[in-house]
């Protein structure tokens, strides 16, 4: 079956024509997809452990917006991002103390970020390309620069969440116990968004906006099926995010797609296996439990 352009469909998936020279050039984009795959792995942990996901979807979407309007004032796109990331989970900190309020508004922030993001792309007026990167992400865009506000953002996120891990795991575990026991919960909560925020706009860079959740969720998920331990689950959601994020760029570069299939089809195999080993497991355990006991030795005759 031939594309539009009369050559094969997979030349478009995977073509590994001039590979050497491209990885030569974009060579920022795979260090930007190592820092990314470091934050979002541990990030994604804890967002899994306080029930956050939906609230991930929310911030990229007003992220997207601030990336957007950045795009058509001619400013930084990455600065529009992060403005964007921060105004949502500010809002998302100081207006959802519980899940169910947190959920609501998660809902009212998706559809007007995505709404304004839209608006603003539509009035844009420059390359196509930029407004389908913000969406899908666009590795060609991650220069050095960008990297190096990666790296920096990086710092701050990591730094913070070593601050705040051991009292941010006890509220997320058991709120209530935490609350009792002195531990500042909204504090934690709002310190928590705003790491966050600062992950998810970072995230935008690569991946884009609509798949975000394939770099901060999926990773974190299937880590937390095979080990309960945080710090077991950290080590494995960080190799999944940098196996999904990395292996995504490289098998983008040998094709004219953008990267996030490429990540998102990574990164959901490794989803499909952390499963199959825990049915593996519970099948296993099952057996076990059903098998039949050795019947008793006879005791010896007097």
């Amino acid at each position: 079956m031939l594309s539009a352009a009369g050559s094969p469909w997979w030349e478009k998936v995977f073509s590994f024509q001039d590979y050497g020279e491209l990885i030569g050039l974009l060579w920022p984009s795979l260090v930007a997809g190592a820092v990314l795959g470091v934050v979002g792995g541990v990030v994604g942990v804890v967002v899994m452990a306080r029930d956050m996901g939906f609230a991930v979807h929310g911030i990229s979407e007003l992220s997207f917006a601030g990336a957007a309007a950045a795009l058509l004032m001619g400013m930084d796109v990455v600065t529009g991002s992060i403005i964007g990331s921060i105004i949502a989970a500010l809002l998302l900190g100081l207006l959802g103390a519980g899940a169910r309020e947190r959920n609501a508004i998660t809902g009212v922030l998706m559809p007007f970020g995505l709404g304004l993001g839209i608006l603003f792309l539509a009035l844009y007026e420059g390359r196509s390309a930029n407004k389908f990167g913000l969406l899908t992400g666009q590795i060609v865009a991650v220069d050095e620069a960008k990297v190096t506000t990666m790296v920096v953002g990086a710092i701050v996120v990591l730094a913070g969440m070593a601050i705040i891990w051991r009292p941010l795991m006890f509220a997320s575990t058991d709120p209530w116990v935490a609350a009792a026991r002195g531990v500042p919960v909204r504090g934690l909560s709002v310190a928590f968004v705003v790491l966050l925020g600062l992950s998810v706009a970072m995230a935008i860079q690569v991946v884009g906006a609509l798949l975000v959740l394939s770099l901060l969720i999926t990773p974190a998920a299937a880590a937390l099926q095979l080990t309960a331990r945080p710090g077991k689950a950290v080590a494995l959601s960080v190799t999944f995010a940098l196996i999904s994020v990395v292996g995504g760029i490289l098998l983008a570069l040998a094709g004219s797609l953008p990267v996030s299939p490429y990540v998102t089809t990574i990164s959901f195999a490794l989803w499909i296996g952390a499963k199959l080993v825990v049915w593996r497991r519970a099948a296993r355990g099952f057996t076990e439990v059903r098998r039949p006991a050795a019947a008793p030795a006879p005791a010896p005759s007097r």
